[in-house]
């Protein structure tokens, strides 16, 4: 995944990006962009040997922020967490979402629910970021759902602040970021 520095654009501009690095990088796979406050995201498949000239022909729409070879990790639960609010936190949704499956594949009962409920809110955010708000509200519909029987804290996450965040979201039909 490489992540470019967002030197503004808005998620409206996402189809025009992505259409751009596919142009830019014939070489490599580009299969999809997200465009967040600080980064645009482009999720590619290449050779590592090749990475430096895609981050060069790419410099045209932006510099490079950072690349990040993605995989399932199997870190503890703890730690997966925290790097799951971490992300979350950065806007970096699609990775919190991907480390927050680790989680849920773990978890059982009522925990299972809330942090499938965690990972539908960033899954949401991520539509959000591809400029899909309608997708988003209603991924957003299915978190407050999920979140209906959650309350208090869950490792440093105010499940009542979220509640409230999603609540003011559905209600007003206007998606905002907020961090956990």
């Amino acid at each position: 995944m490489l992540h470019l520095k967002n030197i503004g654009f808005s998620p409206s501009e996402t189809g025009h990006l992505l259409s751009e690095a596919r142009n830019l990088g014939k070489d490599c796979i580009i299969r999809d962009c997200r465009v967040s406050t600080k980064y645009v995201e482009f999720d590619v498949s290449i050779q590592k040997s090749k990475l430096d000239e895609l981050v060069k022909k790419l410099k045209p729409i932006a510099p490079l922020d950072h690349a990040r070879l993605v995989f399932e990790e199997h870190i503890p639960k703890e730690d997966a967490i925290k790097k799951g609010i971490m992300y979350f936190n950065d806007e970096r949704f699609w990775e919190a979402h991907e480390v927050l499956e680790g989680v849920w594949k773990k978890c059982y009962g009522e925990e299972k629910i809330l942090v499938q409920a965690i990972i539908l809110i960033a899954a949401a955010l991520v539509h959000f970021q591809k400029s899909e708000n309608s997708i988003c509200l209603s991924v957003l519909d299915r978190a407050s759902e999920k979140l209906k029987d959650s309350t208090g804290m869950y490792y440093g996450i105010n499940v009542d602040m979220i509640r409230e965040k999603l609540d003011m979201i559905r209600n007003s039909k206007k998606i905002l970021l907020f961090t956990m």
